[in-house]
């Protein structure tokens, strides 16, 4: 059962390699638009990850790329090898580490990650794009960040859908773990892929520069917000320069804006982040939620600095009326009551007048 368009191949990733000498470092900060799109400098006065364990579920992550210094700790590869995950078989997995934890090469150099101060665990369920790996190693790489306590869980990949890898979301959920992935792109996918259909799993879209839809982002019922999905520069294997287009970047994105929330508010569950990232989104296309931008664009000031009430409680499933007592059952009862209890006085009193009068 092959990982379907691992990795995102998945992604159109429309995937540039070239490797940049340290003297052009700021070049490639400049080159990260995204960042300057959801106001990451003025994000990070607020928060920078700090104390969140992130699992990047992929490719394995090349921990020896400068801008991933100190931030990757010894993960797992389900995929057959022996390594602890830090180490990179396709550079899709570095790509998508850097994007959520990248520190950069000092002041205002190198690759800048959403949440620099987060910890990356790396799981390796994929092996290269397209091949190697299947939904029991997804499977099984979930329930392990689970128990090392990541969370937040990254998917930048679509598998099959096999009750072994709803369990594993479900247990992911129980346990307090925000699961974020990829709708998937086109034209390899026209649908919201799985797992990001799954209730209760952040599925994350691509907007372009102008914050419209990107041309490869799927749309669906399903989708929850869209985040920079376009020409998205971040690193690959030794460090070299990537750009990439795909919802993969949109989900690392996301995945990095929930590692900023839990830090900033540990008191809250998973789903109240997930409530913080979408009330707090942009609203774009239709009023509301629709299938092309889900609640809207990614807010990441917003989702840190925005009063939000908490959820209501949860409401009884019974009819109006019910458990109060008064409902109209309860009401029928009482009514015909009464009207047995005047019958039985006006009986005892006709009785006793006849009782008189003898």
């Amino acid at each position: 059962m092959i990982l379907r368009r691992v990795a995102l191949s998945l992604a159109t990733v429309v995937a540039v390699f070239t490797t940049t000498p340290a003297a052009r470092a700021d070049s490639v900060r400049d080159q990260q638009w995204h960042l300057t799109f959801l106001h990451i400098a003025e994000a990070h006065q607020i928060s920078q990850g700090e104390g969140v364990l992130v699992a990047v579920e992929d490719s394995g992550v090349d921990a020896t790329v400068p801008e991933l210094s100190g931030a990757v700790v010894a993960g797992k590869d389900f995929g057959g090898g022996t390594h602890d995950g830090r180490y990179d078989t396709d550079g899709h997995g570095t790509a998508m580490a850097t994007l959520i934890a990248g520190r950069g090469r000092g002041a205002g150099n190198g690759v800048l990650g959403i949440a620099p101060k987060a910890t990356i665990l790396p799981v390796q369920v994929a092996s290269y794009l397209g091949f190697g790996g299947n939904a029991e190693d997804l499977a099984a790489g979930i329930d392990y960040a689970v128990e090392r306590g990541a969370k937040v869980i990254s998917i930048s990949l679509g598998t099959n859908d096999l009750p072994v890898m709803r369990t594993a979301i479900q247990k992911a959920l129980a346990a307090d773990v925000v699961i974020v992935a990829a709708v998937g792109n086109k034209p390899k996918s026209d649908d919201v892929e799985f797992p990001a259909n799954v209730p209760g799993v952040v599925a994350v879209g691509a907007v372009d520069k102008s914050g419209e839809r990107a041309a490869v982002s799927v749309a669906g019922p399903e989708v929850a917000l869209v985040a920079p999905g376009t020409d998205i520069v971040s690193r690959n294997l030794g460090g070299a320069a990537r750009t990439g287009t795909g919802t993969s970047d949109s989900t690392a994105i996301v995945s990095g804006a929930a590692a900023l929330v839990r830090s900033k508010y540990p008191q809250l569950s998973g789903p109240e982040v997930v409530r913080r990232l979408t009330l707090t989104a942009q609203d774009k296309g239709e009023p509301g939620r629709d299938p092309v931008f889900g609640y809207g664009v990614l807010d990441i000031v917003k989702a840190l600095t925005a009063e939000i009430p908490p959820a209501a409680s949860p409401q009884p499933s019974a009819p109006p009326g019910e458990g109060d007592g008064k409902g109209p059952a309860v009401v029928a009862a009482i009514g015909v009551a009464v009207v047995v209890m005047v019958f039985i006085a006006v009986l005892q009193i006709i009785i006793r007048g006849r009782r008189q009068r003898r």
